[in-house]
């Protein structure tokens, strides 16, 4: 029984595609293994958002050959559609596989036999026009569904259409069967995932439903108590969405919606489809109906013109704006993007000063939401997450949690009070008695 280990670089979506390929590697009869484990296959799957993407490609490759001096390695993903010559030349790799063919490689591959040159099976993206539905089993507390893939949008900044291809989703009957079988696999929390999550709907280039009837139609699913939307555009994000979530038992206060930047000047630039007036109503409309609702932003700085002024505008509206966490991304040149060839390019060494403000304003936005939540009531789902004697979990509206650790409580639903922040900046709490509860 030949073993197989995998690596993945980047995103929910790709932990969930890497899931459903080990699934579909061990129902071929071979055994799945850890990294270390001194493998007969490695599966790395790659990601072309993150900064060096080719570095890091490069050293889990070097790691792996030195682990199985004879194993075969494949390379997947996002970074092997865009570059699979480049990839390809990387001393080691037997395979490159692209987006139309990853979920095909083990037939692709026949019994993974190495040869003297590297295999390349990488259509142009346009032949990327199937969904391959997929989640993700790593741990029984919280799984990552993918109901979406592609994007039809045009950033300047980004290379996903390049890499995923058009827009497109599975229907609702079949995510819906996939949710049922999480539940029966004892998961508790099921995060929707997609590369432009909002947009789903999409087959065969026609829009044949909209997000709001697969959230509706998946509040009904028995025996998964959390949904969480793991993140939505703003110009995607309609009031219906919003006042569904404020109602709904089973999907939670936490929206994690991109913004990039605070200037229109920006934004514009940067073609996305919004300006910064609507997405403050998006975070108004939240915060009018759901109080206590978590909003995580995406912020990317350095881009091409950004001055000193358009900073300090994005630092200041982020400032002002009601929100509980930022995810800061230092923006990187990425061939075949428009944003390049825009000139003016901010220096290497002002992109990290303007992300470590960032990173220090998140940090402050995320104490204050902490704060305001202190003494409330919420449900925490705790996880296998062990640390110096403490367990941590996740409440409704995404706080991070610490009690002791007491084995029972793994993947359980509890409710608990928000009592303080502790030094390590998570929240503490007590349990609640049950005539609390009833009063």
């Amino acid at each position: 029984m030949k073993k197989v280990a995998f690596y993945t670089l980047g995103c929910k979506l790709n932990f969930s595609e890497t899931s459903t390929i080990s699934r579909m590697f061990e129902e071929k009869g071979y055994k799945k293994a850890e990294f270390t484990d001194s493998p007969d296959i490695f599966i790395i799957n790659t990601c072309s958002v993150t900064e060096n993407a080719d570095k890091k490609c490069r050293k889990v490759v070097r790691e792996a050959r030195k682990i199985s001096p004879d194993a075969y390695i494949t390379i997947i993903g996002c970074y092997a559609q865009l570059k699979p010559k480049e990839i390809s030349e990387i001393p080691g790799v037997d395979a490159v596989l692209g987006a139309a063919e990853k979920f095909r490689l083990i037939e692709l591959l026949d019994g993974f036999v190495r040869i003297k040159e590297t295999k390349v099976l990488a259509s142009e993206i346009e032949e990327a026009n199937i969904f391959n539905n997929a989640y993700s089993i790593n741990d029984r507390t919280r799984t990552f569904l993918k109901v979406q893939d592609g994007c039809d949008y045009s950033c300047t900044f980004c290379t996903i259409p390049l890499a995923r291809g058009n827009s497109r989703s599975d229907n609702v009957p079949n995510i819906i069967q996939a949710a049922k079988e999480i539940a029966n696999s004892g998961v508790k929390e099921i995060v929707l995932t997609g590369v432009n999550t909002g947009d789903f709907g999409i087959r065969d280039g026609k829009r044949e439903d909209k997000f709001i009837d697969l959230i509706k139609a998946l509040d009904q699913v028995e025996g998964i108590d959390r949904f969480r939307i793991s993140s939505i555009e703003p110009n995607l994000l309609h009031d219906d969405i919003i006042d569904f979530v404020a109602e709904s038992n089973k999907f939670v206060p936490h929206f994690h919606i991109p913004l990039q930047s605070g200037s229109d000047k920006i934004l514009k630039m940067m073609k996305r489809r919004y300006l910064s007036a609507l997405y403050v109503s998006r975070v108004e409309k939240i915060k009018s109906v759901m109080p206590h609702c978590c909003i995580g932003v995406d912020v990317i700085v350095g881009f091409p013109g950004e001055t000193d002024e358009d900073f300090l505008e994005t630092y200041q509206f982020l400032n002002e704006l009601d929100i509980s966490y930022l995810h800061v991304f230092t923006y990187s040149e990425r061939a075949n993007t428009e944003a390049p060839e825009m000139g003016n390019a901010v220096p290497m060494k002002i992109r990290h000063q303007r992300s470590k403000m960032l990173r220090t304003l998140s940090e402050k936005k995320k104490r204050k939401f902490y704060d305001e939540n202190l003494g409330r009531i919420d449900t925490v789902l705790f996880e296998e997450d062990i640390e110096n004697g403490m367990m941590h979990g996740f409440t409704n509206n995404y706080i991070r949690v610490a009690a002791k650790y007491d084995p029972v409580l793994i993947n359980e639903l509890k409710k608990v009070r928000l009592t303080s922040i502790n030094a390590s900046g998570h929240v503490e709490i007590e349990e609640v008695e049950a005539e609390i509860l009833n009063h």
